[in-house]
């Protein structure tokens, strides 16, 4: 008993199997499937047709494959993996995809032709697949250019870049040239959707899209505002154009110099000197919370009034005077202090050179001393010189 429930089991599973993989339950039968039994196709052209062989149920048996009413100086191919073929195998609830290749001449007139692609095995399957071919006169090329992204926000140093989708809405493909003009001084440049690489034409098969980047960079005195900028892309007549707008906001730009433009000064050993800087802002934003720092040689002493400023304003300046000292055992030379203003996103230095000289006291009492050395030097010679 339990052998014979074993055998049912195993009868019964590959149906149930059958069913749920392919055609809904009781459809029996050959079937040749194709999308589109109906187009259009251009003299001179190629066009491809993709059909499924579908065996719903049946015990697989080769199928010969043939095609009825090909017209004249027409020629049509049934292609399997790329290559020509005579005839398809399908499992039981399967497909097979098979193409039918078509070569329409140029010479061929417009209107409609009518071909059957036959399906037949020896047990006496088969199945037929009607398709109406219609030459048509070739339309014109049509673009489309679209953006998710049109306006994008930033300062003057960022770089704006833009993902725009160029579409071929036409029946043939096209090599589709890019070009963008923004306002004096912008840089434009386009790459591909998944690449680095620069250019300025992209192919694109016929009835298909292609993703591209758009970088622009406004140059660094760019003002805040909006700028737009016109995308426009064409090909043999036909263009779609559309604008991207850089939202532009103010961006603070530092330096650091003084009155005369002058960085150097002199100083005196142990002695503060005073030197007054000038802090501005070039650029078109505000630069917030700026605080002043120096470096200088080891044991020097180095201050800033005022040490912070709360803001500058855009085309503003503002003074600070920095006080250095120089260390009391520093040697008379040439030495290099380093001065910097650091504001919330922008930063600026300048070197100033300083020359050391030692105290007018110091000097007289050196005279002094040498002085002295050559009145007791001379004193000496005049006295043992006699003798």
């Amino acid at each position: 008993m339990r052998r014979l429930l074993a055998l049912l089991v195993l009868l019964v599973l590959p149906l149930a199997g059958a069913h749920a993989q392919g055609d809904p339950p009781g459809v029996k039968g050959l079937f040749l499937l194709t999308d589109y039994p109906s187009q259009t196709v251009r003299a001179g052209e190629v066009t491809t047709i993709r059909v499924k062989v579908n065996n719903a149920g049946l015990v697989p048996e080769p199928l010969a494959l043939s095609l009825q009413g090909v017209p004249a100086g027409w020629k049509a191919d049934i292609l399997g993996g790329g290559q020509p073929v005579a005839a398809v195998m399908a499992g039981v609830n399967q497909d097979v995809t098979v193409q039918i290749r078509v070569e329409v001449p140029k010479d061929a007139k417009p209107g409609s032709q009518n071909l059957v692609l036959n399906a037949r095995g020896q047990i006496g399957q088969q199945a037929s697949l009607p398709l109406t071919l219609t030459v048509g006169t070739e339309t014109p090329a049509k673009l489309s250019l679209k953006s998710r992204l049109p306006s994008l926000r930033g300062t003057p140093r960022s770089a704006f870049e833009y993902t725009l989708t160029v579409g071929n809405d036409s029946g043939k493909d096209l090599t589709v040239a890019l070009s963008a003009q923004g306002p004096a001084n912008f840089q434009s440049t386009f790459t591909e959707g998944f690449g680095s690489n620069e250019i300025s034409s992209i192919p694109i098969e016929a009835g298909q899209t292609k993703d591209i980047k758009l970088k622009v960079t406004p140059p660094r005195d760019v003002k805040a505002g909006d700028y737009p900028v016109l995308v426009k892309v064409a090909a043999e007549g036909a263009t779609a154009e559309m604008r991207v707008t850089l939202q532009v906001s103010g961006q603070g730009k530092l330096a650091l110099s003084t009155k005369d433009g002058r960085l150097s000064g002199e100083a005196e050993i142990g002695k503060a000197s005073t030197y007054t800087l000038i802090l501005n802002n070039d650029g078109t934003a505000p630069v917030e919370e700026v605080e002043m720092s120096g470096t200088v040689p080891a044991n020097w002493k180095v201050e800033f009034n005022p040490k912070t400023i709360p803001s500058i304003a855009p085309n503003d300046k503002k003074e600070v005077q920095v006080a250095v000292t120089p260390a009391d055992k520093a040697i008379a030379g040439d030495y290099v202090a380093s001065f910097r203003a650091n504001g919330r996103g922008e930063q600026a230095s300048a070197d100033f050179r300083i020359t050391v000289t030692t105290s007018t006291l110091w000097g007289i009492v050196g005279v002094g001393v040498i002085a002295v050395a050559l009145l007791v030097l001379l004193g000496a010679v005049a006295r043992f010189g006699r003798r």
